[in-house]
């Protein structure tokens, strides 16, 4: 269920949001206040910070087993930021500017939080099914999220709103608050129901004290990482082709918008055709990794996704780009599922908040380069054809660093560290 509701966000952002902020807010050509440049930032240093927070709040959660605590806190930064943001005046660039990094951040600390329950509720046998489960319902959640948008953009007249040939803005806003709402309103069974299975491994402490003892155990952690070298292989490989992955999404309806002309309804409608076929893709991954093993799995989603970016270079029309669209839905959840469900079976249960902690940082460290390299690969260029192709760096380099990891020793070391 905290899938289905914050995956409103992923779909949502790289639909409507993006086109809000870089056409309606922020649409001033010739500074670096553009809003793709904004958008781009945003994204990127929200990942950033989201990075460094993530194994000290995860260390945090472990130590006083009050991981759902956390997950409530970012879940309200999230959507509540989110819901402000439809609801502030268009006029207030610079309020919907913090407000959407803030939506961002709490996004990505969410992510990390709440995937570490994984460990707690699932074993060996079940892991695979249970990571591609919560991908597969995520997409079908934030679809849904995004079909009740699309309902707003082409009918919003019967509900009052003006005609969207004339102004589109206040459905687009109508929209964003959608998607702040549905997170919320999903997430409370999660929020409610979940329960942390670990017990404290510390009294309580006061705020300083607690960050200053969170931020020993990371350094401790760090300090040991050679303990855990098919982990640590993994997350810097992980850190790099992750990185390719989202900046890909965040930044294909700015290749859309760009180089097909593509309106915000249109690439709605794409952007939902994605959505449903990511399900059965998700499930298939799951079903594979269950039986050729994860890590061959691993392989050959991220040997589609680098298929993926050569052939979007030469990608001209739309019918091309619905093509590449469909294919990328069958790896796009696959690949991020089968990643959770490897880093899971190589964390050891007892410090799955903190080592959780690491895969978020892992996967948002060097985020911010991904869509920093696109925007300034299109600023200097023009073209988003080059921008996208620049990204294939991060595949290569993370791929690189996969076929290094040694699975079954990693998860022998966990099953010892208990």
């Amino acid at each position: 269920m905290y899938d289905w509701g914050s995956s409103a966000w992923s779909t949502i952002q790289i639909t409507i949001v993006v086109y809000y902020i870089t056409t309606v807010v922020f649409p001033r050509e010739g500074t670096i206040f553009t809003g793709a440049n904004i958008y781009a930032y945003g994204i990127g240093i929200s990942m950033f910070l989201a990075a460094l927070a993530s194994p000290v709040i995860g260390a945090m959660a472990d130590a006083r087993a009050n991981k759902r605590s956390w997950l409530v806190f970012a879940t309200v930064m999230g959507a509540g930021c989110g819901t402000l943001m439809g609801i502030v005046p268009p006029t207030e660039t610079w309020l919907i500017a913090v407000l959407f990094f803030l939506t961002c951040l709490g996004f990505e600390l969410s992510w990390g939080i709440y995937n570490g329950f994984l460990p707690e509720i699932a074993d060996q046998q079940s892991i695979n099914r249970v990571s591609a489960w919560g991908f597969g319902l995520g997409y079908v959640g934030g679809g849904l999220a995004l079909a009740l948008a699309i309902v707003v953009l082409q009918y919003g007249q019967v509900m009052g709103l003006p005609d969207p040939s004339i102004d589109v803005v206040p459905h687009l806003r109508v929209g964003i608050v959608i998607m702040g709402l549905w997170w919320a309103i999903f997430s409370i069974p999660t929020l409610v129901i979940l329960r942390d299975k670990a017990t404290p491994k510390i009294q309580p402490l006061s705020l300083i004290p607690q960050t200053q003892a969170a931020f020993a155990q990371v350094f401790q952690t760090l300090r040991s990482v050679r303990r855990y070298a098919p982990l640590a292989l993994f997350l810097i490989g992980f850190l790099f082709y992750n990185d390719g992955m989202q900046t890909v999404i965040t930044q294909a309806s700015v290749f859309a918008e760009r180089e097909l002309k593509m309106a915000a309804g249109e690439l709605s409608m794409m952007i939902l055709m994605v959505q449903f076929i990511s399900l059965p893709g998700s499930l298939m991954m799951g079903w594979l990794s269950d039986r050729i093993g994860t890590k061959l799995t691993l392989h050959i989603n991220l040997a589609v996704w680098v298929g993926l970016l050569v052939a979007a270079f030469f990608v001209t029309t739309k019918p091309q780009f619905w093509v590449m669209a469909g294919v990328l839905a069958l790896v796009m959840g696959g690949a991020q599922s089968v990643s959770r469900a490897l880093m899971a079976m190589m964390t050891p249960p007892s410090r799955s908040a903190e080592f959780m902690g690491f895969f978020n940082l892992s996967g948002r460290a060097v985020s911010m380069m991904g869509p920093i390299l696109f925007a300034t690969i299109l600023h200097v260029t023009n073209s988003a054809h080059y921008a996208v192709l620049s990204l294939l760096v991060f595949f290569i380099i993370g791929w690189f660093f996969v076929l290094l990891v040694n699975v079954q020793r990693g998860h022998q070391q966990a099953e010892l560290e208990g």
